[in-house]
């Protein structure tokens, strides 16, 4: 009988405790501000996540929220509309207080023809459905970019990259995780310190070099253009239309070189190099790892 109510206390007492400890309030901030098509938006924040949405309507839309601090009494914003550019900023307001969570997240909607900047001292950044050059730079977290026309340049210290359907120039780097590229259509410079680098249909020349992981690249049907693929800790596999026209040096310290694609080799046949020409010969493409095998495929 003593267990029961022992129980019966304990279960009595978990349910004032639940009741006492109501789950934190959401801190909400919204804002509209003027820009029209063909403009320009910069996020610039010492702390939060970002997600920049490209729309068919005029003007930014911003919301900004967090399940863990008041925003209005941990940062100040500041918002600014003039002359085709519109901005936000935020700002720590305790400067000496850097072990607080300040976690918070921007959403924001912007007319699809808007040239972005976005900037944050921690956290993810996004970007979906933008007509226009971009910039994005994180201090802490992954960088995801989707249906962009332009020209983008992508950095964080501290995550992977992923790019989707991408119209334009490209150059990302991550000093911490892999690097992923599907669909782009320009010239690609893609550098990670810690992760493998896969890119999968590029219409132009590729800059792809890891200090820790395996490289793939398909260049896509028609693609002359050369690059250089370079790693310290992983092999490489290279996938060309059959009938380009390149120049090709391929060097490995730890593995052996291969090819589908027929090579005119220039020089000593060797398992660990092959340089020579593809077709009428072009721009070179470059291949040297120092911690695996070379292969080159036909598309």
């Amino acid at each position: 009988m003593r267990s029961f109510r022992t129980l019966g206390i304990m279960v009595a007492a978990l349910s004032l405790l639940a009741i006492a400890v109501p789950a934190a309030a959401e801190s909400r901030i919204e804002k509209n501000l003027e820009l029209q098509p063909g403009g320009r938006f910069t996020v610039d924040s010492e702390v939060g996540s970002v997600t920049v949405t490209g729309t068919s309507r005029p003007g930014a839309h911003i919301v900004i929220t967090s399940d863990r601090i008041d925003l209005n009494a941990e940062l100040e914003f500041t918002f600014t509309s003039v002359g085709g550019w519109a901005s936000v900023t935020a700002r720590r307001k305790h400067e000496s207080d850097w072990s607080h969570n300040y976690s918070a997240h921007f959403e924001i909607e912007v007319p699809t023809e808007t040239r972005t900047e976005v900037h944050t001292g921690g956290g993810s950044i996004t970007l979906s459905g933008l007509h226009g050059d971009s910039d994005v730079k994180t201090s802490g977290g992954p960088i995801e970019v989707t249906g962009l026309t332009g020209n983008l340049e992508a950095h964080t210290s501290g995550g992977p990259i992923r790019l989707r359907e991408v119209t334009g120039n490209a150059h990302v780097a991550t000093s911490g995780g892999p690097i992923d590229v599907e669909a782009l259509e320009g010239n690609l410079q893609a550098h990670t310190s810690g992760g493998g680098i896969r890119i999968d249909r590029v219409s132009g020349s590729v800059e792809a070099k890891s200090s820790g992981g395996p490289i793939r690249v398909t260049y896509s049907p028609g693609n002359h253009h050369g690059g250089d693929l370079e790693t310290s800790g992983g092999s490489i596999e290279v996938a060309i239309d059959p009938s380009a026209n390149l120049n090709l040096d391929a060097s490995t310290s730890g593995g052996s070189v291969s090819s589908d694609v027929p090579v005119r080799v220039v020089g000593t046949v060797s398992r660990s190099r092959m340089q020579g020409s593809i077709g009428s010969g072009g721009e070179e493409l470059r291949l040297h790892t120092s911690g695996g095998s070379i292969r080159i495929h036909a598309l």
